[in-house]
């Protein structure tokens, strides 16, 4: 972690914003890690916690929707495409998209906090045609929970576990 602290000091949310924007609609980033990094030093007064946590929230927002537009419009192309590679029958598919509509909007609160899962959030709810408005309103909430554990816990727990030392 000590080797992204100064990216995050030298552009400070702006550098946040970006990596978790890529990082929410698929790019293989640390997000958690940045974003933990971020937290201790908005701790030590290098950033500003709201402006950190206010871009995070935004870039988590627009990257899963823009990992559901890419999947909206061209994941099903590609999940078809590449299905008979990893056993994915279109019987199956037809299953994944069933379990979305009925679980999809708690599927994408709780894959914000697995690694993989939050890369590929966006574009399988977009492949899997689950409807915009449910995803638009559980990403909202995701994107929220994700960024007050990982951005606001670290700040104000750290000088907790610190005094446990």
């Amino acid at each position: 972690m000590h080797w992204i602290e100064p990216y995050i000091a030298t552009y400070g949310s702006i550098a946040l914003f970006i990596t978790i924007y890529f990082e929410s609609f698929g790019a293989p980033v640390p997000g958690e890690s940045i974003l933990i990094a971020a937290s201790l030093l908005a701790q030590q007064g290098t950033l500003s916690l709201p402006v950190m946590l206010m871009a995070v929230f935004l870039a988590a927002i627009l990257g899963d929707s823009t990992g559901y537009l890419i999947g909206h419009f061209g994941g099903r192309k590609v999940l078809l495409r590449f299905c008979p590679y990893v056993k994915l029958t279109p019987e199956r598919l037809e299953k994944f998209e069933a379990l979305f509509e009925k679980y999809g909007s708690g599927i994408v609160i709780t894959a914000r906090f697995f690694a993989i899962l939050r890369q590929l959030n966006g574009i399988m709810a977009g492949a899997l045609k689950m409807h915009w408005l449910k995803f638009v309103a559980a990403n909202i909430i995701g994107a929220a929970l994700w960024t007050l554990v990982w951005g606001a816990g670290p700040y104000y727990f750290s000088a907790f576990f610190r005094s446990l030392l």
